[in-house]
């Protein structure tokens, strides 16, 4: 028998004078949780369950077993870790605020766009108005990862990847490139992009965590069943999503880290539509907050996927811009760092509206007594 134990936030508030300090910052962001569920699973089976807030936690985090007491202190501490700022070339990207990263495929047959930009003229034209409409990041990819979508060869990869990273680049973008491939990473790496988003979280080329390490730059880690494979898709039978996702996520982690990789570079997604279903992507976007535990950034590719198709009579991908701002935002009230999209003004100004609402909230409560 093998028992885990997760923290998970359950509740939320405003700010902590609302709970007269009771409550505390996730993740360095601007979202404040108030009450906790702590959770002890016994191989797939959940067991207890305890509630707790900031000033009671200790107490229940103390009458756990010895074998569990650990960890459950370092995901208390996780939940209250703030992460210092992303530093890609000459821009820093904040993490205590939600960030906006802005997808550029330049591959035919993309499920959003149909290949619009894989000209290197209108490609250039996008990159800029993201920029422009407050992209922190461009994430660039040259490679569908959808359901089906047929494997493509590193050298395609890189031709396509290389001159829209080099334009990016020369617009002083932060450039990430999203790929699975070790020799990818390398062209785009020299190519001028400044962090690595992996689908596959290092694992389906044996050489990735090395030029990752050897490079020092930071790298996103997305939890994809079939990752070790050519279909991401495949093999996803979980027992319960999110304590499985969790679990495959601290795993890849500890692979990177041991692998030489610094903690503070990697960055964790979830992977929603990835081998899931629409309730287990409706359940890990929920879930979202427990993610924190584990103590690194979050991103979330939510933006235009077959979720909100299936929740909104079908409609197809270039109209789920109102899915996709309502997915963006439900991250944002989950304290998720980074926000992996395609349609950027709209979100940036959702953000925007976000945000503002935040810094009001923190004064909101002048009536309460000192």
């Amino acid at each position: 028998m093998t028992d885990r134990i997760y923290i998970r936030p359950i509740g939320f508030a405003p700010g902590p004078q609302c709970e007269h300090g009771n409550a505390v910052r996730l993740a360095g962001g601007m979202v404040y949780a108030s009450r906790f569920a702590v959770i002890q699973r016994r191989d797939d089976r959940v067991i207890e369950r305890w509630l707790a807030s900031p000033d009671t936690i200790a107490e229940v985090l103390g009458a756990l077993p010895d074998s569990l007491g650990a960890e459950a202190e370092a995901q208390w501490a996780n939940l209250r870790l703030a992460h210092p700022p992303l530093e890609l070339g000459v821009r820093t990207v904040r993490l205590d605020q939600p960030q906006v990263a802005g997808i550029l495929n330049v591959t035919p047959d993309s499920f959003s766009d149909g290949g619009r930009f894989a000209d290197a003229d209108a490609g250039h034209a996008h990159a800029a108005a993201m920029v422009e409409a407050g992209a922190a990041i461009l994430d660039v990819g040259g490679e569908s990862t959808r359901p089906g979508a047929k494997p493509v060869w590193e050298g395609d990869e890189i031709a396509r990847v290389v001159p829209a990273i080099e334009g990016c680049a020369a617009m002083g973008a932060a450039v990430s490139i999203d790929t699975r491939k070790s020799a990818v990473m390398e062209a785009a790496l020299d190519a001028g992009a400044h962090m690595v988003n992996d689908v596959s979280a290092l694992a389906f080329d044996a050489r990735s965590a090395a030029t990752v390490a050897a490079r020092g730059c930071p790298v996103v880690l997305m939890h994809a069943p079939g990752a070790g494979g050519e279909d991401l898709h495949e093999g996803g039978d979980y027992a319960n999503v999110v304590f499985d996702v969790f679990d495959a996520l601290r795993a890849r982690r500890d692979a990177a880290v041991a692998a030489g990789i610094a903690r503070e570079k990697i960055i964790l997604d979830p992977g929603i539509g990835f081998g899931k279903s629409l309730g287990e992507s409706t359940a890990l976007i929920n879930a979202l907050p427990l993610f924190h535990a584990l103590g690194q950034p979050l991103m979330l590719g939510a933006s235009r996927k077959r979720m909100i198709g299936a929740l909104s009579n079908e409609a197809p991908a270039d109209e789920r811009l109102g899915g996709s701002i309502a997915l963006a935002v439900a991250a944002m009230d989950a304290g998720v760092h980074l926000l992996r999209v395609h349609d950027v003004p709209e979100t940036v100004q959702a953000r925007n509206i976000w945000r503002g609402l935040r810094d009001a909230a923190l004064t909101d409560f002048n009536d309460l007594p000192e």
